[in-house]
């Protein structure tokens, strides 16, 4: 039995239309509204009515019949014009494990975000503009690592950006830096020390976007969950409109509603210098001085959530709720794809899971088929009708039209237990069974049918969702629907709608037990070696121009500075590989220290720490340094030494380090022109965790021919 239920006993009808033709009345005998405008709030709902934003709800029908009827109607005018549901790549490095797939299913994972009609359909991709900084799960490349240095093939956001644009390309383009290089605030923390060249830097990126890899950038933002600096923002707009750049839009600020709604308030040039406010995790309201400004509003990082059903009802109740309480009419999920290692920050987050490129294995989690209740049936441009809100015993109801006579109405019943955010509480509320009655008018009253698709969270799989029902008659310019709980519903004139598959993907299995790189790639187009995970620092693809051996393509740490961070980089680079649950096992790599007197390099194991927790990861670390010495430390910032001494150790010249972690014991080998050998005890070291490399602080350091066995 199909969940959706049309009541046409000719009873029920023939009351519902003697009711309508008379004013109804309430329990003591008083007339109810019918209005949309300034109704009671639902039940268990607290009133909100004084807040800008908040749309109406209708009364019910009437106190005898459980039923509440709403009017679909386009001549009481439209609301604000609906500017897509997008997906971020960024905020630390989110996708990097993605790129590293092989096809096809490399090619499937990104129809599931990307292609229209198929899977979450997205309108928008937000990328990261890479400053060489942690940002949450790991590190992102800038297009100039020095002043001067200038390459538009460094990581992977411009391959995913054309890969988004090749399946859609009407797809937004989102730009937004998190971290600096260090470069342009030496010794410094502030991007905006010489706020020129700050924006000089990132209109290069929308130049070389545009130049290198045809990509239009629509959007621009300013400095992600950092402080508001309103020169910056005129000069970056300044700069852009030089290089005939005007079609740019800048977001900002990417944090809170204030102080940027009052700027915009106090300063008539900012006004005409910004286009969208844009904010982090709104809880679904805006504030009474950003709807003032009359500008744009979107949520521009949200969700935040575990990639199951309790994130598919969080996700599916504020795609709703966004704009029926805060007339926020656009909403980006952090993250796109959860494509980084396990045991990382925020492990689980994503529309879609693919961390296990050595597989090929990945998951279509619940929110992709959450996302396309919406994406799929409304595109921006569209306007959201202004007679749809709350529905009356909880729950919430948009509307869309593109004024061409098609219809889209997206309902969600989700409780309070299916629609939980990791970064925020949600207040307790209450949603109940309710039947509803949808009165088209205006442009709808036409209409004859409906197509239904549908979804229900908590008593069967994720995986059952979005299914496609049978269309709805339209009698008499009405539908009627009983509505559960933690149901979502979308009723539609579009015919397009689509639930797209793909081959089962392979089954999941860990990283490989036996691994090696020599790096011999040369001219990578990603730079980046596959599986390695940068968490502080930048490792690329290197050619030595000099006669170096064996040694003349190897993996390089490229930065000798700090850059201006986002989060708590370690004061040493770092890069992990491989299993957090790898325990015993042989490491060999051959290092190159390129730093005269004061330089260093490691190998390590058993690092249990990664992303914005970096600085305080623990494991086994062998280093060796330019000065001649050795230490063996249980943590990266080499406080807690266990064993040091002498290595014959210079920079300029090569060496092979060996780690051998075996049960309670674990020895050290370092080999040249003579060797020797150290062991020490596992006592204080981490039971398990990924293998590393690294650094001693920023500088240039090269690695070759890396083998891991466990």
């Amino acid at each position: 039995m199909f969940p959706c239920k049309i009541c046409l006993q000719a009873e029920v009808w023939l009351l519902l239309w003697l009711l309508l033709l008379l004013p109804p009345q309430s329990t003591n005998g008083s007339f109810l509204q019918r209005h949309f405008t300034q109704s009671p709030s639902p039940p268990n709902q607290p009133d909100q009515s004084d807040q800008p934003g908040k749309l109406g709800i209708p009364t019910p029908i009437s106190p005898d019949i459980d039923n509440t009827m709403y009017v679909l109607d386009d001549a009481r005018g439209l609301g604000r014009v609906f500017d897509g549901i997008g997906g971020m790549s960024g905020g630390g490095a989110a996708s990097r494990l993605l790129v590293n797939y092989p096809e096809p299913h490399r090619s499937e994972i990104l129809d599931y975000l990307f292609k229209p009609n198929f899977g979450a359909s997205l309108h928008i991709l937000k990328v990261e503009i890479g400053g060489d900084g942690q940002t949450t799960d790991g590190t992102e490349p800038s297009h100039m690592h020095y002043k001067g240095d200038e390459n538009y093939f460094r990581g992977y956001e411009w391959w995913l950006m054309k890969e988004a644009k090749k399946r859609n390309p009407n797809i937004r383009l989102f730009g937004l830096p998190w971290s600096f290089p260090g470069w342009l605030g030496p010794g410094k923390s502030d991007p905006y020390d010489n706020m020129t060249m700050t924006a000089l830097y990132v209109v290069s990126w929308i130049l070389g976007a545009k130049k290198h890899h045809e990509l239009d950038i629509d959007y621009i933002g300013i400095w992600n969950e950092k402080k508001v600096d309103t020169e910056y923002i005129k000069i970056l707009r300044e700069k852009l409109n030089e290089k005939d750049l005007k079609r740019v839009k800048i977001i900002a600020n990417d944090h809170h509603w204030y102080p940027i709604s009052k700027y915009l308030e106090l300063d008539p040039m900012l006004q005409n210098t910004i286009d969208v406010i844009g904010v982090h995790y709104p809880g679904t309201h805006a504030v009474n001085d950003a709807l003032k400004t009359n500008k744009t509003l979107w949520s521009t990082e949200d969700c935040s959530i575990f990639s199951d059903e309790k994130g598919g009802g969080f996700w599916a109740r504020i795609l709703n709720q966004n704009y029926v309480n805060g007339q926020i009419t656009s909403t980006i999920a952090w993250n796109l794809v959860g494509s980084y290692y396990p045991q990382s920050p925020y492990e689980k987050d994503g529309l879609l899971t693919a961390k296990e490129p050595w597989s090929g294995h990945y998951v279509v989690e619940a929110p992709i088929w959450i996302t396309a209740h919406t994406t799929q049936f409304a595109q921006p441009g569209w306007q959201y009708l202004k007679t749809v809100g709350h529905l009356f015993n909880g729950g919430s109801c948009v509307v869309l039209t593109d004024g061409l006579g098609n219809l889209t109405i997206i309902i969600e019943t989700m409780t309070h237990q299916y629609s939980q955010c990791r970064k925020s509480r949600v207040p307790f509320f209450q949603v109940s069974e309710q039947t509803i009655t949808f009165s088209l008018q205006g442009t709808f009253k036409e209409l004859t049918m409906l197509q239904v698709w549908y979804s229900k969270l908590g008593k069967k799989p994720w995986n059952n969702a979005f299914q496609q029902l049978p269309p709805l008659t339209i009698i008499d310019g009405t539908v009627t629907l009983k509505l559960g709980v933690d149901e979502l519903y979308t009723l539609t004139t579009i015919t397009t709608g689509q639930k797209g598959s793909h081959p089962i993907p392979p089954e999941s299995r860990p990283f490989p037990s036996n691994f090696e790189d020599n790096f011999n790639v040369g001219n990578s187009l990603f730079r980046a070696s596959p599986h390695f995970a940068d968490q502080t620092g930048v490792f690329e693809y290197f050619t030595n121009d000099q006669g170096t051996g064996d040694h003349t393509f190897t993996l390089r740490q490229m930065l000798n500075q700090r850059p201006i961070t986002w989060a708590e980089d370690a004061d040493q680079t770092i890069s992990i590989i491989g299993d957090y649950n790898w325990r015993n096992l042989n490491i060999s790599c051959d290092i190159y220290i390129e730093k005269p007197v004061t330089g260093g390099i490691f190998i390590a194991a058993r690092v249990n720490k990664a992303g914005s927790s970096i600085r305080s990861a623990q494991g086994l670390f062998f280093w060796v340094f330019a000065d001649g010495s050795y230490q063996v430390t249980n943590d990266l910032e080499r406080k807690m030494v266990i064993r040091s001494g002498s290595s014959d150790t210079h920079w300029g010249s090569w060496y092979t380090l060996i780690l051998n972690i075996s049960n309670t014991q674990v020895y050290g080998l370092l080999t040249h022109w003579s060797g020797w050998k150290w062991r020490v005890g596992l006592d204080s070291v981490p039971p398990n965790g990924w293998v590393a490399i690294g650094t001693k602080n920023f500088e240039f350091g090269q690695f070759d021919n890396l083998r891991i066995q466990t």
